[in-house]
């Protein structure tokens, strides 16, 4: 294993989560314990996977030397010279390559929430930080560089090269902006969930217990109900709807089509609109309408506007009402909406990841 200088200053913002006091430990022990981590960190949609990897060592496979082949080079040290130079780190000479020694990095990988303009294509926006080590004025490694993609690394030499330098602190665009400061929180979840302390001078970006697994009970699904029906639910119902969607929790994966026809009877049985993929603007406003007891409800779209391309439009004039469409996944070409107070969207989300009743926001 070893490191190279690079040209920059180090990057060690004591108040900064994202810093070689924090990485340094989180390297350590993906080195020395475990490689691979893959666990649930609050607000991130989805699982974090982190992975420590080696050149050459982690591409020395059939479909690795494929993917180098492909890309032009010979091997995993010329792809890992290609990266230090996009970085500004020395690369190796041909006598270091020679000597086969293995150089690691970091790979985080999350999901996001999407930008409006992401919305239109995907409902979860990919966030790949690669972290490579290096010195600065120092014969000790005491540096790092990040890489930075938001596309999915279908092959992973591919992605690595289209991968960009990140500056933290100024962000090419809104999903970039997002992503950094999804990563912050993820920081700080791996730390906690590998009981890695953070140094004091760090402002941490939450106050909670990221990694805190929270108990399933009936009265976490009634606190689903409640917020999935904006409190619009007699009180019989909600216990009803509730003790049955605990029962469903608790069945067999084998029973997976049980479960979601109780998923399908929850949501008839407060304000909801099952609509097919492909639907008109006249019907989202007819049914948004009778979600909110709003009969003369419109919302403002350009002519020709259909099915998708109208949520950009809808989520805009819910937002001036406090309210957000959101859509349980029946893993169908049909929608499930219904209509949730703006400030509940958050808690939704992490109740549905709880629950295992999967909701999209749109």
């Amino acid at each position: 294993m070893s490191f190279f200088s690079n040209l920059f200053g180090r990057n060690n913002d004591p108040k900064s989560i994202i810093s070689f006091d924090v990485i340094d430990p989180i390297y350590s022990y993906l080195y020395n314990e475990q490689s691979s981590l893959e666990f649930k960190v609050k607000g991130i949609q989805e699982d974090v996977m982190v992975n420590l990897f080696f050149v050459p060592g982690s591409f020395d496979h059939e479909e690795g030397n494929e993917e180098i082949k492909k890309a032009g080079f010979n091997n995993a040290y010329e792809v890992l010279n290609e990266l230090y130079k996009k970085m500004n780190i020395s690369t190796l000479s041909d006598e270091q390559i020679q000597e086969g020694l293995e150089y690691d990095f970091i790979h985080i990988q999350f999901y996001s929430e999407p930008t409006l303009e992401e919305k239109k294509f995907f409902k979860r926006s990919i966030k790949n930080f690669v972290i490579f080590f290096c010195c600065t004025n120092s014969l000790e490694i005491n540096d790092f560089k990040i890489l930075y993609s938001g596309r999915h690394f279908f092959d992973y030499t591919k992605g690595l090269l289209e991968s960009e330098l990140l500056d933290i602190n100024n962000p090419k665009n809104e999903s970039e902006e997002i992503g950094i400061k999804d990563f912050k929180l993820v920081l700080q979840g791996i730390c906690q969930y590998l009981n890695i302390e953070i140094p004091e001078t760090v402002e941490l970006p939450s106050n909670e217990n990221l990694v805190e697994n929270e108990e399933v009970t009936e009265e976490t699904f009634e606190e689903f109900v409640k917020l999935v029906s904006r409190g619009n639910i007699e009180e019989q119902e909600l216990k009803k709807q509730s003790t049955m969607l605990f029962e469903n929790y608790k069945k067999e994966s084998s029973e997976y089509h049980d479960i979601v026809d109780g998923h399908f009877d929850f949501f008839e049985s407060i304000d909801a609109w099952n609509s097919d993929w492909k639907f008109d603007p006249e019907d989202a406003e007819y049914f948004i309408g009778e979600m909110l007891g709003e009969e003369d409800f419109t919302f403002e779209y350009p002519e020709e506007t259909y099915s998708h391309d109208l949520f950009p439009y809808i989520q805009s004039e819910l937002e001036k009402r406090g309210f957000e469409l959101m859509t349980y996944n029946t893993n169908g070409d049909n929608y499930l909406f219904f209509v949730a107070n703006k400030n509940d969207v958050e808690r939704i989300l992490e109740l549905s990841e709880i629950t295992k009743i999967e909701i999209d926001q749109l």
